[in-house]
């Protein structure tokens, strides 16, 4: 067993090597892209100057020009920081660049010019023996939006941009095991988000059905097998994320593949109410019996199927460090490296799971009424992991109703309904008690549904005045469609704009919209603000047009502009922020108030 997961990994990481091995003999890339050029205004006499430069190229550290237009602006010297020393064929010994290469460069503009066009030449060289000739590159500065202006105070130190450039710089500059460690310290943190949380009832949904029988052994080997495929299915399905720049998650969202997954689940969580009993055929079981002891319900290979579509269904949505290893992909084309990074991830975010599975094991009691009553609590756990599945394509009303029947049914498994006998012990009154507040909250479901709510975490609300619709915070944005809808606006805006990615797939999107966008503090701040959201929920080519312009592989992302319509690149934001981090992060984005 131990050689199939063993090779299993192999193949993982042959996949990866393949990918990266046919990514090198790839054609040069043209200069643009090769070294990315981008510059914002620090001060009124300061600009920050960015190179990304790919993997397998480099700069040369004296071939620098710059000039500007109107040529009325001037500059001083550039603060270059050291290269790296380097032997070249053409030019002997000379200083190069390789990866990010940030820089400042003094400006001096005559009164009343603020924005201008800088152009820089550079050149450098490939490993694979091609040079280039100088090449020029144009950019737009606008001194007024240097964060000093905004905030009327010293300017900021340059920053290394926003926080998914610095992981996927972290993967270009860090060893290979502190970029491996650190991506599993960010797949743990992961695992505490409530995108992760409906992996907890699958797995130890799993551990259960297999009955009083099951070994510590081989509860963990289960848990490992689940986790292990997880983490593959983000490595492998993350380096073909990054190549192509699609998320394979999105296309998955849609009415049947969600519907099917959820049936899946309500299938499993039948058998657990002892409806019938989930088992091998006969003929199967009698051949695999003769090579590994496998237990009725479940297979390591079920359960690495398990595994593989939880992380392309139920996994998180795209946050800081997955965003940032897929930049990197994207960018370097490094399969094996960003590839194994993912596998981290993944394992980090599996981790926490292997110790619920085994604990699940630990609890479970000796055979008896007590067995029966653990594997129904796990039935109605995955009935309500189909629900969430399904909730982002069906009517709010359905999706309340739902929950609703999932409650009222659970409360008469509790006996809500049934007297107590007379000597009924302190669990019996107890479990009676969970099984009343269960039937009272089903039949307030209800009754705000006939009352037009449709808010699930606030059905009676409309009893006392509040909205019928959905909840939605009361910060008005204004929907673009296209990449020419999001220019036209910034063009015409004359004030900061704010642009969001949202899904309703996209379970951090509505965390964002119900706690962070709806907090007083956070709509007190955006006042003044033009509001904007790109709605990819289809991933049509307009959507993926739009998430390709700004580096994203996904929601939830937010990009910031000023009054003159140019990107606060350093303040760029992947994943969910609460109110009070949120707040600073709209301070630098748009300067204190």
């Amino acid at each position: 067993m131990w050689k199939r997961l063993l090779a299993g990994l192999m193949l993982v990481f042959a996949l990866g090597a393949s990918g990266a091995a046919i990514a090198g003999n790839q054609e040069p890339l043209p200069p643009e892209k090769a070294y990315r050029l981008s510059a914002q205004a620090l001060d009124a006499k300061t600009v920050e100057v960015r190179f990304d430069i790919v993997d397998g190229y480099y700069l040369y550290k004296e071939k620098f020009k710059f000039r500007a237009d109107p040529d009325t602006v001037t500059f001083g010297k550039p603060d270059l920081p050291p290269g790296k020393m380097k032997d070249d064929e053409n030019f002997g010994k000379v200083e190069t660049y390789r990866g990010e290469l940030v820089f400042r460069l003094p400006v001096q503009a005559p009164t009343g010019v603020t924005r201008f066009k800088l152009t820089v030449s550079s050149q450098g060289c490939a490993d694979m023996g091609i040079c280039y000739p100088p090449t020029p590159q144009t950019t737009d500065v606008d001194l007024a939006a240097a964060p000093a202006a905004a905030g009327g105070g010293a300017a900021a130190p340059a920053g290394p941009g926003n926080e998914t450039s610095r992981l996927a710089g972290m993967l270009r500059h860090a060893s290979l095991w502190l970029s491996l460690a650190s991506f599993f310290g960010f797949g743990l943190l992961l695992a505490l988000t409530p995108c992760c949380f409906p992996m907890i009832p699958i797995l130890s949904g799993i551990i259960v059905g297999q009955g009083h029988e099951i070994s510590k052994g081989r509860a963990l080997v289960l848990s490992l097998t689940y986790v292990v495929a997880m983490a593959a299915t983000y490595a492998v399905a993350g380096v073909a994320a990054g190549l192509s720049g699609n998320m394979l998650s999105s296309a998955l969202q849609n009415p049947w593949v969600l519907g099917g997954f959820a049936g899946v689940f309500v299938i499993l969580s039948l058998s657990m109410f002892g409806f019938y009993e989930l088992q091998m055929p006969a003929f199967i079981q009698s051949r695999l019996s003769e090579t590994a002891s496998h237990q009725k319900g479940g297979s390591l290979a079920g359960v690495a199927a398990m595994g593989l579509l939880s992380a392309l269904i139920v996994g998180p949505c795209v946050a800081a460090p997955l965003a940032g290893a897929l930049l990197y992909i994207a960018k370097s084309r490094d399969a094996l490296l960003g590839g194994a990074a993912l596998f981290a991830l993944g394992l980090g975010m599996g981790a926490p799971l292997v110790l619920v599975g085994v604990f699940a094991r630990g609890l479970l009691p000796h055979s008896g009424p007590w067995m029966e009553a653990v594997k129904k609590f796990f039935g109605v756990l995955l009935l309500g992991v189909a629900i969430w599945l399904v909730s982002p394509v069906i009517p709010a009303a359905a999706h309340m109703l739902a929950w609703a029947a999932l409650l009222v049914v659970s409360a008469i498994y509790l006996h809500a309904l049934d007297p107590l006998p007379p000597h009924a012990g302190g669990w019996h009154r107890f479990w009676k008690g969970i099984g009343v507040l269960a039937l009272l909250l089903g039949a307030s479901l209800v009754l705000g549904v006939l009352a037009g709510s449709r808010d699930p975490l606030q059905p009676l609300a409309i009893l006392r005045g509040a909205s019928a619709a959905a909840p939605q915070s009361e910060a008005k944005f204004e929907r673009v469609a296209s990449l020419e809808e999001l220019d036209a606006r910034l063009k015409t805006a004359g004030k900061p704009a704010l642009l969001d990615f949202y899904a309703d797939w996209c379970v951090s999107c509505k965390e964002m919209d119900r706690f962070t966008f709806s907090d007083p503090a956070v709509q007190a701040r955006l006042k003044g603000v033009l509001l904007l959201r790109a709605d990819v929920t289809a991933n049509s080519d307009a959507d993926q047009a739009l998430l390709k312009r700004f580096d994203l592989f996904g929601p939830p992302g937010i990009i910031f502009y000023d009054k003159m319509g140019a990107e606060q690149t350093a303040s760029r934001l992947v994943g969910y922020q609460p109110p009070e981090e949120f707040l600073p992060t709209l301070d630098r984005a748009f300067g204190k108030p």
